[in-house]
């Protein structure tokens, strides 16, 4: 049954958690805490050791020291559905977090090899990009392999090749529209991002204007969704314009380079007035990925489709004969920028996988060796056809 069915029942539509996400599904599982006489809840927002908690109640403030695993990609996030102690308590605390259905992660820093849990519990990755700068399609393609990889919460538990369907829909927002001088232009601007991003909704919008937001507002308004981007990529303003008021502090990017400033320092869960849930992020400087190899192969699919044909099954599309990867390319079916940055993307997948997986490891230093010695014969073949001559 669908988010947006169960709201439309009688039962659940009426709950006063139902705007923030309350389903059949987490009444279930919720059952064993309720007769414990504790409390549901959605996080909010997040602080240092404590959180707001949305209860049937309203915010609480709740404290966070039982719900501090060594694990990082277990701490309380915004999204959480979480039990709580009830009113009377003083001070009051979270007692335990349910299992999460989904979560954005990305990696912290490329010298280490922790996750960072931007989101949790989300339907939809909104993926804001500024049409006031040159379209940076590379970094639209990160954030949509990250998107396409999020994870459920039970693989983030047990498993760590992560993967769940059907997973968070990514969704482009070309944010700003109001700005581009002709629909022609835009037009075209829309059509290159969605060449880059095959299959995924792509929206241009003005928030100042108004223009587009009726069709995000309807995408939106069946589950929650988290918006993500640079800073300056017009999130906070999206934000009040879809809440209809100030709800985020806004301020304007720099005329310079058009980057904007950090705005939002914290992640907050707001409820949306036409149906839906809403988390604004903080602007995202570095986008590290984190175990993204499905969403890689989903964002490149035509590489994938391509790659099929070529003649060795484990063809790295560089210089191999029979490479269908690299004839597409020299025949204009396939723009060289799309392999170059497919390759980067694996590349540093691999190697965030490679920090955590011994096997993964191994597997890079076999693949090391071959090259070498492949290059190495290759290099003798030639001398010894120099010294025939």
């Amino acid at each position: 049954m669908s988010f947006s069915s169960l709201l439309g029942s009688s039962s659940f539509s009426s709950h006063p958690l139902a705007p923030y996400g309350w389903d059949a599904d987490w009444e279930a599982e919720f059952t064993p805490h309720a007769a414990q006489g504790l409390l549901p809840g959605r996080v909010v927002r997040v602080d240092r050791g404590q959180c707001d908690v949305v209860t049937a109640d309203g915010v609480i403030r709740a404290d966070t020291e039982f719900v501090v695993p060594r694990d990082p990609m277990k701490v309380v996030c915004t999204g959480d559905w979480v039990a709580v102690d009830p009113e009377g308590r003083d001070p009051r605390y979270v007692r335990t977090l349910l299992p999460r259905r989904t979560a954005f992660v990305r990696s912290t820093s490329s010298k280490r090899s922790e996750g960072q849990v931007l989101a949790t519990n989300i339907d939809y990755v909104v993926i804001c990009v500024s049409l006031a700068a040159e379209l940076d399609l590379a970094r639209i393609e990160r954030f949509l392999a990250l998107a396409m990889s999020t994870p459920s919460g039970e693989a983030l538990l047990h498993e760590s090749a992560l993967s769940w369907e059907p997973g968070a829909q990514p969704v482009v927002v070309l944010t700003k529209a109001d700005l581009v001088p002709d629909a022609a232009t835009l037009g075209h601007l829309v059509q290159d991002v969605e060449t880059t991003a095959p299959g995924v909704p792509v929206l241009a919008v003005s928030s100042n204007a108004g223009d587009g937001l009726d069709v995000l507002e309807a995408v939106l308004s069946g589950g929650t969704a988290v918006l993500l981007g640079q800073s300056g990529a017009g999130k906070s303003t999206l934000a009040n314009a879809l809440l209809g008021e100030d709800v985020m502090e806004v301020q304007a990017a720099r005329d310079v380079d058009g980057k904007g400033r950090h705005t939002t320092t914290t992640r907050n869960l707001l409820a949306l007035p036409g149906g839906g849930v809403l988390i604004d992020t903080p602007g995202l400087r570095g986008v590290g990925l984190w175990d993204a190899e499905s969403g890689v192969g989903q964002v490149f699919s035509e590489i994938e489709e391509f790659a099929t044909e070529c003649r060795f099954q484990d063809c790295a599309h560089v210089a191999e004969p029979g490479c269908a990867v690299l004839a597409a390319v020299e025949a204009g079916e396939l723009p060289e920028r799309r392999l170059d940055s497919y390759r980067k993307l694996l590349r540093e997948n691999q190697r965030i996988v490679a920090k955590t997986d011994a096997r993964v490891r191994a597997e890079i230093r076999r693949d090391w060796k071959r090259k070498g010695a492949e290059g190495k014969a290759a290099m003798e073949a030639k001398r010894g056809r120099w010294h025939l001559a």
